[in-house]
């Protein structure tokens, strides 16, 4: 008999939205969750036994003990590790994002085809392309890309040249896209979450893209001065706050894209995003927190550009100036 690694809770909320079920998934997600799953009536939500503290879980939640339009409540499940592999396998859909990309496991067959596929093992690893804000970052990478496109010259979306680095990568999602489009080899990505860091592996080497991205175990602290063209950071409000200027730092400065774009041939019309320094690709907060990012990112020297959003979650872009 298999070893119990693994809790599922199980947060029945009332009345039950996707929504209701995102704003919750907000509040907890500093508990050690490795995963969640939006499946009505319930948020679910897996952790390491070890890992997991009930106490912590009633703190955070106890956020909505005054609100009266919103009912929780709580159930706790060992969950063995082959049922964790059905369970996900049985729920977990393929995700067509802007018509050109699809997320899918690899028993999944007979999709429709897109330019770009991303094929993934979440092994409770945040990120199989389900939530809005891995949907909102990919589609700015499509927007980037092609935007890189009209400026180079090149007959599709590209992101050649450019030195990403994927913040908290999860699963690898946004880091394989990024290297699918062209991105310099290698693509770096950072989690300080060691099961993240083995899933982002194990998948990248399944995408036959270990020779073009290179993953890493650390925090922001890793992120070296004047180094990227562009960041991806799909994390959540706090820490972006905290680390916005470790982030502006690791950035090349207006000067350094400016004389790249100067000394390399081919280039045209230059978009707005490549006309300042290196880009900051955030998410994983709402809609109402882009005012106070836009304070904490113009205070580290990145200027707002654009923003997108989808069911009140938000992405935006920064650069340097």
């Amino acid at each position: 008999m298999s070893e119990i690694n693994y809790l599922e809770v199980c947060i029945e909320i009332t009345p039950f939205s996707e929504n209701n079920a995102e704003i919750v998934m907000a509040m907890i997600e500093e508990a050690g969750f490795e995963s969640f799953a939006i499946q009505a009536p319930c948020l679910k939500c897996y952790i390491r036994r070890e890992l997991f503290s009930q106490q912590r879980l009633r703190c955070l939640l106890s956020f909505f003990d005054n609100n009266p339009e919103l009912s929780l409540s709580v159930s706790v499940n060992p969950l063995r590790e082959e049922n964790w592999n059905r369970k996900w396998e049985s729920e977990f859909k393929p995700v067509v994002i802007a018509g050109k990309c699809t997320v899918k496991a690899s028993f999944h067959k007979d999709l429709p085809k897109t330019e770009y596929n991303i094929t993934i093992d979440p092994k409770m690893a945040f990120g199989t392309g389900h939530h809005r804000t891995t949907t909102l970052m990919v589609k700015w990478l499509l927007r980037l890309a092609e935007a890189r496109a009209c400026m180079t010259g090149a007959r599709r979306a590209t992101l050649r040249g450019l030195q990403v680095l994927d913040m908290g990568t999860g699963t690898g999602i946004l880091a394989m896209m990024a290297a699918k489009l062209g991105a310099h080899r290698p693509v770096h990505a950072i989690d300080l979450d060691i099961v993240a860091v083995n899933s982002a592996r194990e998948n990248i080497y399944r995408n036959h893209l270990h020779k073009a991205i290179t993953v890493m175990h650390g925090d922001s602290s890793l992120i070296q001065s004047s180094k990227y063209d562009m960041i991806l950071a799909n994390i959540n409000r706090n820490i972006l706050l905290a680390d916005m200027a470790t982030y502006s730092r690791g950035l090349k400065s207006r000067e350094q894209t400016l004389f790249l774009a100067r000394n390399r041939r081919g280039y045209k019309n230059m978009p707005p995003e490549f006309s300042f320094g290196g880009m900051l690709v955030a998410s994983g907060f709402y809609n109402e927190d882009i005012p106070v990012l836009r304070k904490r990112a113009a205070e580290c020297g990145l200027k707002y550009v654009s923003s997108m959003s989808m069911n009140h979650w938000a992405s935006v872009l920064f650069c340097r100036c």
